[in-house]
Parts: C-alpha cells; sequence; structure tokens
C-alpha cells in the first residue's frame, strides 16, 4: 500500500485499428482524466495494422506531445498482440487496457485507481450494461456465461480487456511464452488480487464495427479452447454411449435373427447408420483439430506481432539519457 501511494506513473495502451478520428478524442479525454488524479502518465497507442490515417495521426500526435508512443504494426495481429506489443514498452507501475473505439471510457480509470490503492493487483470493467442491438447483448451476455461453465480457470462475467494491471503482474503475463493469447483469460489465469469494477459499455463513437458474429463465435470458440478441455471430454463421452448403444443394437439384432431368421436388411437404416457416425466422427476430427492448431501454431515460435515502426520510442529517450550521463 504505502509503495502502490509512492507509485504515481500509469501506462496507457490502447488498441487500435480503423481509429484515427477517435484517437484524438482518446488522447484528449486521457490526458485530462490523469492530470485530475495527479498522476505522472505515458499513453501508449498500437496501431495494430490500420488501413485509415491511423499511422498519420499518430506521428502528428506524438510530435505535440512526448507523453504519447505510437508502436505501428506491419499488419493486423489483433487486438491481444497490441495489448502484448504495449506491455512490451510500458514502463508504469500499473497500465490500463483500452479499445481504441472509444467503448472502454477513460473516466473508469479514476475509478480503477483507488482499487490499485487499496491493494488490487487487478482491477477490471464489468460490462452490466451495453449500448448495442439485443442479439448482441443476448449472444455477448451468453458466450460470457457458457464460458464460465466451461473454462477450468474461472473469468469474471461480463469483464472484457479494459482493466488496470499493476506491473508485478505485467511482468508475469510478459513470461507467457503464447502466441495464440487470450488476455482475459490468462489474465485470471495468473491469479494475484482482483476485483471489478462496473460501467456501461457505449456504442462505438465512429465508423462500425469490424466484429461480426462470425468473428465473435471464432473469438469465443478461441476463448473456449485455450481455456477448456470439455469439448475433448465431451468427445470421450459422446463415445462411450455411442458404444452403449451399438452394443444394445447387436444385441436387438441377434435377438431378433434368431427369432427370425428371415427378417429383411434395411438399405435405408444402414446409409442412415453410416452418415450419423460419419458426421460424429468429423466432429470428433474437427475438436482434435482445432487443439492440433494451437499447438502447430505455438511450436512453430514465430514472434508473436512484428512492428514497423515507433514514434517516441522510450528505448532511445533511455540511450539519450545514458549517453549523456556517461559523457557527465
Amino acid at each position: 500500500m504505502k509503495n502502490r501511494l509512492k507509485r504515481k506513473k500509469i501506462s496507457a495502451i490502447i488498441a487500435c485499428y480503423g481509429d484515427e478520428r477517435a484517437i484524438p478524442i482518446m488522447h484528449k479525454r486521457l490526458v485530462k482524466i490523469f492530470k485530475k488524479i495527479g498522476l505522472n502518465y505515458e499513453i501508449i497507442f498500437v496501431n495494430d495494422g490500420s488501413l485509415d490515417n491511423t499511422e498519420s495521426v499518430l506521428a502528428s500526435l506524438c510530435r505535440q506531445d512526448k507523453h504519447v508512443i505510437g508502436v505501428n504494426h506491419s499488419r493486423n495481429f489483433s487486438s491481444q498482440m497490441a495489448f502484448t506489443s504495449g506491455m512490451d514498452i510500458a514502463t508504469g507501475d500499473a497500465v490500463v487496457l483500452l479499445d481504441g473505439d472509444l467503448q472502454d471510457p477513460p473516466e473508469i480509470i479514476e475509478k480503477f485507481y483507488p482499487k490499485w490503492l487499496k491493494g488490487f493487483d487487478i482491477v477490471y470493467g464489468v460490462r452490466v450494461k451495453r449500448e448495442a442491438p439485443l442479439y448482441m447483448v443476448f449472444l455477448y451476455k451468453s458466450f460470457y456465461r457458457v464460458f464460465h461453465k466451461l473454462s477450468y480457470i474461472k473469468i469474471p462475467l461480463d469483464a472484457g480487456d479494459f482493466s488496470l494491471i499493476d506491473r508485478r503482474v505485467v511482468d508475469a503475463l510478459k513470461e507467457f511464452p503464447e502466441r495464440d493469447r487470450f488476455l482475459r483469460g490468462l489474465r485470471a489465469w495468473v491469479g494475484f488480487k482482483q476485483t471489478g469494477v462496473p460501467y456501461t459499455r457505449p456504442e462505438r463513437m465512429f465508423g462500425k464495427t469490424t466484429n461480426s458474429i462470425l468473428k465473435n463465435l471464432n473469438w469465443a470458440t478461441k476463448g473456449i479452447f485455450s481455456f477448456s478441455y470439455v469439448p475433448l471430454q465431451f468427445l470421450a463421452l459422446l463415445s462411450s454411449v455411442i458404444f452403449v448403444f451399438a452394443s444394445l443394437a447387436i444385441i436387438v439384432l441377434v435377438i431378433l435373427k434368431l427369432i427370425n431368421p428371415d427378417i429383411p436388411h434395411g438399405v435405408t437404416s444402414i446409409l442412415i447408420a453410416i452418415l450419423f457416425f460419419g458426421a460424429l466422427q468429423l466432429l470428433g476430427i474437427s475438436i482434435l483439430g482445432e487443439y492440433m492448431g494451437k499447438i502447430f501454431e505455438e511450436v512453430k515460435g514465430r514472434p508473436k506481432y512484428v512492428v514497423k515502426s515507433i514514434f517516441n520510442d522510450p528505448k532511445s529517450f533511455m540511450d539519450d539519457f545514458k549517453n549523456s550521463y556517461s559523457a557527465l
């Protein structure tokens, strides 16, 4: 607690994709809230391969404000890699993760900060309300509840990436070698003292979301296969059930054959059985394939992301400082 009272630097990490109009507003709101709280700060915008003018906007902003760092990825690597990229260069005593579309209100940091000072290592936002179409609200809530039931790590309901994370937790997360990342799951897995802060998640201020229903389903699948063995357990249970029914069917067929040797054989029933069991086999192969695909991604050992350029690179500042100090 006493150490945290002395710590005064927060690193805001914003994952950006097509957010050129939102970035100046995000910057203005973040600066306002940090000055209101009385913190030293750095604001790290990670441009994750945007196709608009995000890079130019960041270049201009970084020239105007030396507290701002602009990281440009060589292509789109996902928001999870954008947050990871930001954490790798963040120098604050804690980091705050936000989406660049302003759906994570920066003003909520004012509620996160006192919780951190009280000793919580992770303070996450809980989306108690969404300003979104009803069917999307239903899908999101359903995912979190299904995931909560299936996962071997209990991830808080309706908690996204928006969170304040203490430096020692950030350092622990940086040690994770995984390339296929689901940060809210890793955040729960790593442990430490955690608490939530309720907030209303507004709609995007600009443009349209790039997250279609299909992308959200892929995202849900990624989370489930990253933190659950239930699909594999389901296959084992399914095979046991099929074995029991198949055994009973064989017994019944033998009895019927003994009672009536001339009983006709049904071609239709055989075809249906072949199609049914073929579908089950394909289901099993696809589930195993998901896990094998994740293993394949990890064993290749590729970098998590590739940085094309950095504006106001903090490492350059440190090198300049060391050179100046050495000259003295």
